[in-house]
Formats: structure tokens, C-alpha cells, sequence
């Protein structure tokens, strides 16, 4: 089976991807603020120890054995913070627990003692809820996590404590962009206390005019409250861009144009970077989920948008290249995977 990232999903047409994550941290272990390197090296051998019990496939590896590609290449799949990936950090004191299909991955000393994370293509809190839920209960009866029964779950920042869940999607926002109405739904959806961030988190940009939507409230709630909450302001910001989408079709010249254009330039550039095909992608998926275009398929455009980033890129060549190297190479894995059957 191909990975999460590669797959479509329930409503894949806006929604890209569902994450949800939990953060714990064990019982009679002082907080990462607090924790000594011996401390932090002991939470990783605790995590070792019992892997064979936890199953889900889950293999552990340390940080400062994956290479440098390979970190880059897991923060552009969304597996872990490109903070936690840093090389100004001390990466021996940090590891990551993941399984072969990439849909969890648990960064180990990350903000928190753990931080658990399951994902999956479209819109589908639910089972990825049910299923982070199983894998915390596991866990929790192997290591015991700090838990107080006025505030949850124990956590150095105080936005995690209750649940310490956070719930995000990520959403393709083309035509609200086209439109104009993508700040008055963004602003409506940040009234409802929701988060609005770029596509890597906290003080990034969007990119593809991608966004990732999250809860900002986990104390005073539940899981269940959470993801159904989620879940509401995730149908209407569907509704609003498929809505937009029905818009755009008054201008159906202006729109094909504007597709095959991108279309034309991804296809036969000889040199292009990550960002540039990103933003092309991003009229072309539009154009092929409104029926515009038919030269390329959902998986194509999703490999596409994996493996023409940096590391990925270079992962998937083989070899480390410098930047002017992946611009050409870019154009070559683009030509590639669109004559794939």
C-alpha cells in the first residue's frame, strides 16, 4: 500500500491530510525544561525497551544517526517539526518511533517527553482519533504518563494541559484565493477558535495555497468535542471553496487558461524550483478537480508534490545535490512520474 501521503482521501478535493497528535510526559520525570541529558538519554531507552510490547510496526531511531537528507525529507512528509529536525539542537538527546507506512510517528523529547502522531490522506478525525487514542492507552500502561485530575494530562505548556490533543487538517484553498474570500473565512474560522497556520506549523506561510487548521483549546474539552468541532469548521470551509469553485466556472476561459498555463510551464521547463511547483501545482490539482484537465492523475500530482521538494528529492534521486543541480533535476522526476502508468 502506498503511503498516507500519497493516497486521496474523504474529501480530497479541499482537504489534503488529517493529523492528530498527543502530547505526554512520563510520571516521576522532571519536564524537558527541567530534564537533565541523562534524563532525556533514559526516556529514549525507556521507549526502546519496550517497543516490542507497543506492535503498530513501530521501529525507533535516533536523531543524529539519520542523516541530514533524510530529516529534511521527514519534515517536508510533515512526520516532525523542522525544529525538532535542527542541527543547533543537540540530536542525540532526541529520537522518533515510526512504523514503515509513515502514518505514526512519536517525536521523542521534542517539546514534551513524547509527542504521538497519527495522519491519514482527506478528512477522517475520527479513526485517526480512535486509533492515537489505542496507541495513548498503550503507552500509558507502560510507562506511566503525569496526570492530574482537576487538569489532565501534565504538560510544560500550558495550552496542552487537559487533553494535550491537537487536531489539525490541511486544506487547498485555491479558489477562495482567486475569489478574494479567503481572509474573511480565514477570520471567521479564527473567531471560532481555531489556529490558521502555514503548511509546516507555527510561523510558516502557506505555500499551494495550502493551510493547516487546528484546535487552540484542549483544557475544558474533550477528545470527542474536539474533533466534532474540528470537523464542523472543516465542512464549512468545504462548502465555502467548493462554493468559490462554482464561482470560477463563470470565467471558464480565464480559468483553463490560467491551468494549462501552470500546466505548460511544469511540463516543459528545463530548470524550476520547489516553491515555483508548488504554486503550479496547486492551478492544476484546481483544474483537475474541476474537470479542466485530465493529463494527470491524483496520485501523480501528490508524488509530485512529495518528491520535488529538497530532501525528498535528493532521497529519491540517490545523492546529495546543490541547489542549482535540483532545479534541473526537478523538471526531469517531473517528466518521469507523469509518464507513469
Amino acid at each position: 500500500m502506498a503511503n498516507w501521503y500519497i493516497q486521496t482521501g474523504k474529501n480530497s478535493d479541499v482537504v489534503v491530510s488529517s493529523r492528530v497528535r498527543l502530547v505526554r510526559n512520563i510520571k516521576n520525570i522532571p519536564f524537558l525544561t527541567k530534564c537533565s541529558d541523562d534524563e532525556k538519554k533514559a526516556i529514549i531507552e525507556k521507549l526502546e525497551n519496550i517497543i516490542p510490547s507497543i506492535g503498530y510496526g513501530l521501529k525507533l531511531f535516533r536523531m543524529d544517526k539519520i542523516d541530514d537528507i533524510t530529516r529534511l525529507s521527514l519534515v517536508e512528509k510533515h512526520l516532525i517539526s523542522p525544529e525538532f529536525a535542527s542541527k543547533n539542537d543537540n540530536l542525540k538527546l532526541k529520537a522518533i518511533l515510526i512504523n514503515d507506512d509513515e502514518n505514526i510517528c512519536i517525536m521523542i523529547n521534542e517539546e514534551e517527553h513524547l509527542k504521538l502522531q497519527v495522519f491519514t490522506a482527506g478528512l477522517d478525525l475520527e479513526n485517526i482519533k480512535n486509533l492515537i487514542v489505542e496507541l495513548d492507552d498503550k503507552l500509558d500502561e507502560l510507562l506511566k504518563f503525569s496526570c492530574n485530575k482537576q487538569y489532565g494530562y501534565l504538560t510544560s505548556c500550558p495550552t496542552d494541559l487537559g487533553t494535550g490533543m491537537k487536531a489539525s487538517v490541511m486544506v487547498h484553498l485555491p479558489a477562495l484565493e482567486i475569489t478574494g474570500n479567503l481572509n474573511k473565512v480565514l477570520h471567521i474560522v479564527n473567531s471560532f477558535g481555531m489556529n490558521i497556520k502555514g503548511i509546516y506549523g507555527n510561523g510558516s506561510q502557506s505555500v499551494g495555497n495550502i493551510y493547516q487548521i487546528s484546535n487552540n483549546q484542549t483544557l475544558g474539552l474533550t477528545e470527542e468535542e474536539i474533533i466534532k468541532n474540528l470537523n464542523i469548521i472543516t465542512l464549512k470551509i468545504i462548502e465555502q471553496e467548493r462554493l468559490a469553485r462554482k464561482n470560477l466556472t463563470k470565467e471558464a476561459i480565464e480559468l483553463e487558461d490560467k491551468v494549462y498555463r501552470s500546466y505548460g510551464i511544469l511540463t516543459n521547463a528545463r530548470k524550476i524550483s520547489a516553491q515555483e511547483c508548488l504554486k503550479l501545482l496547486s492551478d492544476i490539482k484546481l483544474g483537475m478537480d474541476m474537470g479542466i484537465i485530465e493529463e494527470l492523475t491524483d496520485l501523480k500530482v501528490n508524488k509530485l508534490k512529495i518528491y520535488l521538494q529538497t530532501g525528498n528529492l535528493q532521497k529519491y534521486i540517490g545523492k546529495q545535490l546543490n541547489a542549482y543541480e535540483r532545479d534541473i533535476e526537478r523538471t526531469k522526476i517531473i517528466k518521469k512520474i507523469i509518464k507513469e502508468k
